[in-house]
C-alpha cells in the first residue's frame, strides 16, 4: 500500500491557534474552509474526532465528505453511543453519499471518566469485548444477503437486514491503542492500527505485538497509522524557538478551566497510550531524530501531543524514519491546525513523495 498521509479537520476557529482561548463548538464557515484545505493541499485522509462534548461527528464527516472531491473521512466512533445495526446502517449511508471514501476509527475509551459522561459504565475490558462484538456486527450487516440475527455478550437482535450497504462492500475499519487488549482488537479486527507518536525502537516493538497477533488469527497484518505534532520552520534552529514559544502557550491554556472543562480528566491518564508517553518524557525530552516529548507533559499526554520539531527537511527525514520500520499512514496536524496544515501541505508532504518517489525508481531499477 502506498504511504498516505492523515490530518484531523477542526470545527471551530476558536480552538484554531495556539492562542486560542474560547470554543464556539461548531464554525460552520471555518470547516468548509479546512476541510477544502486538506483537500487541496494532498492529504489523502482527516480524523474526525469524538469526544461527549463536540459536535457530532457522524454529521461532521457528512458535511467534510460532501464539500471535498478526493479526502477520505476518518470517523471516530464509540461503540457504546448507538446500536451497531443502526451504526452499520448509517456507516453505509455515509459510505454511499462520501462515494466510498469513509474509514471508521473504533475508539473503546481509555478514561473511565469520559465514558460515564455518556452513561457508559463497563470496564476498559469489557469496552474492548463489546467493540470485538461490534466490529462483528457491522460486517456481518454489511455482508448480508438477507436477515441478520445475532446474539452476543453485549448485543442481541433478530431479523435484521439493511438495504444500504458500503460502496465497495465494507468500510475499512480502524483500531487504535497501546494496550493489550488493544492489540487483541486490533490484530484480530482491524484494517488498520493507531498508535501514537514514540520513539522508533518503541514503536516497532507494538507494531510487532499487532502484527503477531494478526498472524495468530491468519489476517494479514493491519496497516500502521502513526501520529505526530510537527512544529517546523525554516531551519532547525528556528523550529526549536518556535517549540518552546508554543510549549508556553500550550502550559498556559491548561491552566484556562474554562476552555478545558469538557476535556480534562482529572489525576494521571488512565490509558495506557497516554501512561507510555509520560513514561517515556521522563525518560528523555528529545528521542531519535526530532521526537519531542515536552507538549505530552503539558497535557498531560491528553491524546496524540508528541511532536517532530525541525525544518521541513528534519521532518520530512524523521516521517521517513517511520516509514522504515512499517508505518505507511503518517498522522501529523499541529498545535495551530489549519496554519500548520498549510505549511504541512506545501514543505513537507511533497519532501516525503518525493523521496518515496525516488526509492521507487532506484529499486525498480535495480
Amino acid at each position: 500500500m502506498p504511504v498516505e498521509f492523515i490530518s484531523a479537520v477542526h470545527t471551530d476557529a476558536g480552538a484554531s491557534g495556539p492562542a486560542a482561548s474560547s470554543r464556539t463548538g461548531l464554525d460552520v464557515q471555518y470547516l468548509r474552509k479546512y476541510a477544502r484545505a486538506l483537500d487541496d493541499g494532498g492529504f489523502d485522509h482527516t480524523l474526525v474526532a469524538y469526544h461527549s462534548a463536540s459536535p457530532d461527528a457522524f454529521q461532521i464527516a457528512q458535511f467534510v465528505a460532501t464539500h471535498t472531491e478526493r479526502i477520505r473521512p476518518i470517523l471516530a466512533h464509540r461503540p457504546g453511543v448507538i446500536f451497531p445495526t443502526h451504526a452499520a446502517r448509517a456507516l453505509a449511508t455515509l459510505d454511499r453519499i462520501s462515494g466510498g471514501r469513509l474509514t471508521l476509527h473504533i475508539i473503546s475509551g481509555g478514561s473511565d471518566e469520559e465514558q460515564r459522561r455518556e452513561g457508559d459504565y463497563l470496564d476498559k475490558r469489557e469496552r474492548y469485548e463489546r467493540s470485538d462484538e461490534y466490529i462483528q456486527i457491522l460486517r456481518k450487516v454489511w455482508q448480508a444477503d438477507g436477515p441478520v440475527s445475532h446474539e452476543g455478550k453485549h448485543f442481541r437482535f433478530e431479523g435484521y437486514h439493511s438495504d444500504v450497504k458500503p460502496v465497495n462492500g465494507l468500510v475499512p475499519i480502524s483500531v487504535g491503542g497501546s494496550s493489550q487488549d488493544a492489540y487483541r482488537v486490533g490484530g484480530q479486527q482491524g484494517d488498520i492500527f493507531g498508535l501514537w507518536g514514540e520513539p522508533l525502537k518503541e514503536t516497532a516493538e507494538q507494531i510487532a505485538a499487532v502484527n503477531a497477533v494478526a498472524r495468530a488469527a491468519g489476517r494479514p497484518d493491519p496497516r500502521i497509522w502513526v501520529s505526530f505534532r510537527p512544529i517546523i520552520a525554516p531551519t532547525d534552529e528556528l523550529a526549536w524557538e518556535k517549540a518552546h514559544r508554543t510549549l508556553g502557550v500550550l502550559k498556559d491554556q491548561t491552566k484556562n478551566t474554562e476552555l478545558l472543562r469538557h476535556y480534562k480528566t482529572s489525576g494521571r491518564p488512565a490509558n495506557v497510550g497516554s501512561q507510555r508517553l509520560l513514561d517515556i518524557a521522563e525518560r528523555g525530552e528529545v528521542h531519535d531524530r526530532c521526537l519531542w516529548t515536552a507538549p505530552a507533559v503539558a497535557t498531560n499526554a491528553a491524546g496524540a501531543s508528541t511532536a517532530l520539531v525541525g525544518s521541513p527537511e528534519t521532518v520530512a527525514k524523521a516521517l521517513l524514519d517511520y516509514v522504515d520500520i512499517g508505518c505507511d499512514l503518517l498522522s501529523i496536524r499541529g498545535y495551530d491546525p489549519l496554519n500548520d496544515a498549510v505549511d504541512y501541505a506545501r514543505h513537507v508532504l511533497p519532501l516525503v513523495r518525493q523521496e518515496l518517489a525516488h526509492r521507487a525508481t532506484a529499486a525498480h531499477a535495480a
